[in-house]
């Protein structure tokens, strides 16, 4: 602006001198009067330069009587970064820097100040205003900067205390300590790691030997003598940063007990000194938070802390041996309760002479919690596969025995002696293949008819039934929301949980008492959290079972759910009852929940999601199932010449349906599995109606053997048979048309009507 404006007065110099040396009088004029003008505007940008900076010096007095007294250091600075004032905390702080780059008076503060100054800077020229944390040697600090006139800005930083009170980490600690970016650039390292280190690294790969960095146990740290191993400690800092402390023997011994115990007690890591012989030393303020200690006690670390795997005196006796440091183990507090645990690194220290253990923990309760979950849920699974496996095995074993029990029936009358017997070995293989049922229910493998249902109806319908069940002793009181939306579940597989349920109730109290069955429509806001599992935010219809019997001890609480564990006494109880109920309500979507109180009463909690469109079709309805349609009279079901190829490689299975099916007139292929079903189709003159398989084969199973023969055979129909649940291969079936489903055991009325079906 100055330039420009000495520009002005010159042209107007020069045309004033112009009309002093032309004679001709209208040029004398043209220079007089363009002089003039030139001379005018220079004055007046003069006169407004003037009061510009009247004005600015004003409005700099104005900040400067504001901010003065502010506690934090403040600078004024034009837009080259030039100091033009500092209040009095930045003086004291910083000294006086009038006129002096900004850079330079907080250079050695924080690492590479230009690139933040510009940065913020540019900023609030943009949008007036800018701040940003920074690190700096005294620990963390914010710096702002506000744009008060143009090319002025207001600087202020405020530097920040740690949590403790003190400076945070830094040169107040004494122990070597860097803070770091996650990514591994160092940010600020102190003057003891700097000079243990020989200088100051820009990343953690020039300092350590081996990352990652875990905290609580040794790494090897570069220094200017050579390779020197120290235990790591790390914190959590502001702004995602890692503040990390090298623990060395010797700076531990001597600090604890030197004139600077105040460091240690403030330190932000979990310390505690434990003699070789076990007895506690000193723990530091975050140590006695974990192990609940009084600050002057100082009991037996073994007394403190419970093992999980060998003795705790072992591992101090070898670690103050030199094994064994190189390891951390999760311990539980015993002081604080039986669910609060601890991860625990001890490294063996040398203190004038004396043998010593330093230990560094870490509260790792929300891990405990972690692995028992997963655990759990591990188990339920493994226990869920087993179920399925053996009650798949067992279905095809009790396939065969009612099986060929009914066959044995059609060749004897009522009044044949033998004709009771087999109708006991007949009723007692479907008592089998209702505890399979519970089995597959557990392992959510059974096969289901999901229907939309109003539960007020499945209640109504099941009273008469549940007042049975619970005997005269026992008093069912109801109490139901009038406005519950419908679900959609297997109605039967649905009353068969709530009976269980309230069986396992009625069982709770044999002096009789009071059964609660209450219903509740809830909607979650938020996922609710409960028992190791998460309900999503959404509407629910609740259903309680409440009794007021002997309650279950907290103990038996994760255990209840699994099959055959039981409290009750042998022939009191399968110990299926829970876990069928389980295994329902969580193959239907829902959730299922337990509170009890010993002494008071057991509820079960059932959360179903609620079903929006109750207008859908129910896919049940209306259709008649094949599989149990009531057998025709025989001269009905004459195939008159149909041909069924039948798969199926258990041997007993297939003797019997090929069997059953050739004494209502069928033609019978009969093949072990996919492969020979497949080379006795390759045969083009071979007419077949009806494929009869097995899902589940060594080798190629059904569906794919299956879908390999209709590429040539389109039109033949398919009934697929299976221990294992329709919910295994739904999707497959789907894809594979005109087939149906079968499950295992089936009957001789029930095969040969559902292959009748499909054959007409």
């Amino acid at each position: 602006m100055m330039a420009r404006l000495r520009w002005v007065a010159l042209l107007a110099a020069v045309c004033l001198g112009g009309a002093v040396l032309v004679e001709n009088p209208i040029g004398r004029l043209a220079f007089a009067s363009t002089g003039g003008v030139f001379l005018a505007i220079a004055l007046l940008a003069s006169g407004l330069g003037i009061l510009r900076r009247h004005s600015r010096l004003k409005l700099q007095r104005q900040v400067m009587a504001i901010v003065e007294h502010d506690a934090a250091p403040t600078f004024g600075t034009d837009a080259d970064g030039a100091v033009l004032f500092e209040n009095r905390a930045a003086q004291e702080r910083f000294g006086r820097f009038d006129g002096q780059s900004f850079t330079r008076a907080t250079g050695n503060l924080f690492t590479n100040p230009s690139a933040v100054m510009f940065r913020l800077q540019s900023k609030a020229g943009a949008v007036g205003a800018a701040r940003e944390d920074v690190v700096t040697r005294r620990g963390h600090a914010r710096l702002s900067v506000h744009r008060i006139a143009r090319g002025s800005f207001l600087w202020r930083l405020e530097e920040m205390l740690d949590r403790s009170g003190g400076v945070r980490g830094a040169e107040a600690v004494g122990l070597p300590m860097l803070i770091a970016e996650k990514s591994g650039k160092i940010l600020y390292m102190n003057d003891a790691l700097r000079r243990l280190v020989g200088g100051r690294p820009k990343t953690l790969d020039r300092i350590f030997r081996q990352l990652p960095l875990r905290s609580g146990e040794e790494a090897v740290v570069s220094t200017t003598s050579g390779a020197l191993r120290a235990l790591v400690a790390e914190v959590e800092g502001a702004g995602d940063r890692r503040e990390i402390y090298l623990l060395t023997a010797s700076a531990i011994g001597e600090r604890a007990l030197g004139p600077e115990e105040a460091m240690f007690e403030e330190l932000p890591v979990a310390l505690a000194r434990i003699s070789a012989g076990g007895a506690l030393r000193a723990a530091n303020r975050l140590g006695r938070e974990l192990l609940g200690l009084a600050r002057d006690e100082a009991p037996m670390f073994t007394d403190l802390v419970e093992g999980l795997g060998r003795p705790v005196a072992d591992w101090l006796t070898d670690t103050a041996a030199g094994r064994g440091q190189n390891r951390s183990e999760v311990l539980r507090a015993t002081r604080l309760g039986e669910n609060r645990f601890l991860q625990i690194s001890l490294r063996r220290t040398i203190d004038h002479g004396t043998s010593g253990i330093l230990a560094v923990l870490s509260d790792a309760t929300e891990l405990k919690t972690l692995e028992a979950q997963v655990v759990q849920s591990q188990k339920m699974q493994a226990i869920g596969q087993l179920a399925g496996g053996v009650a798949h095995d067992f279905n095809n074993l009790l396939t065969a025995i009612s099986g060929h029990c009914d066959l044995l029936l059609l060749r004897h009358e009522k009044d044949d002696p033998d004709y009771g017997d087999l109708v006991q070995v007949r009723q007692n293989t479907n008592r089998a293949a209702s505890l399979v049922r519970q089995l597959l229910a557990f392992s959510r493998k059974q096969t289901m008819t999901p229907e939309v249902l109003d539960l007020h109806d499945v209640l109504g319908d099941l009273t008469h039934l549940l007042n049975r069940l619970v005997g005269e002793k026992v008093t069912l009181v109801r109490s139901y929301d009038d406005s519950l939306a419908p679900i959609r579940a297997d109605k039967r597989q649905l009353e068969q949980a709530l009976m269980n349920l309230i069986v396992n109730a009625r069982d709770a109290m044999p002096a009789g008492g009071r059964i609660w069955i209450e219903t509740e429509s809830r909607e979650l806001t938020e996922d609710l959290h409960r028992d190791r599992a998460v309900v999503p935010a959404g509407d629910y219809t609740v259903v309680r079972v409440r009794d007021e019997g002997s309650g279950i001890a907290p103990d038996r609480l994760s255990k209840i759910f699994e099959p055959f564990y039981t409290t009750k006494r042998p022939g009191e109880g399968t110990g299926l009852g829970l876990s069928t109920a389980y295994g329902i309500v969580k193959q239907t979507g829902g959730f299922i929940f337990v509170d009890s109180i010993v002494g008071t009463g057991t509820t079960f909690s059932l959360y179903f999601p609620t079903h929006d469109d109750s207008s859908a079709p129910n896919p049940g309805a209306g259709q008649e199932d094949p599989a149990r349609t009531p057998l025709p009279e025989l001269e009905e079901c004459l195939a008159g010449g149909s041909v069924i190829l039948l798969v199926e490689d258990e041997a007993p299975v297939r003797a019997f349906a090929s069997r059953a099916l050739r004494l209502r007139g069928y033609t019978v292929l009969e093949a072990e599995n996919g492969e020979q079903a497949l080379e006795m189709l390759s045969d083009p003159e071979l007419k077949v109606d009806v494929f009869v398989s097995d899902v589940i084969m060594p080798g190629m199973d059904g569906p794919t053997w299956v879908r390999e023969a209709l590429k040539k055979r389109p039109k033949v129909r398919v009934v697929f048979v299976s221990g294992y649940a329709e919910d295994a291969f739904s999707d497959t079936q789907a894809r594979i048309p005109n087939s149906v489903f079968l499950p295992k055991p089936f009957s001789l009325s029930e095969l040969t009507a559902t292959v009748q079906g499909q054959v007409h």
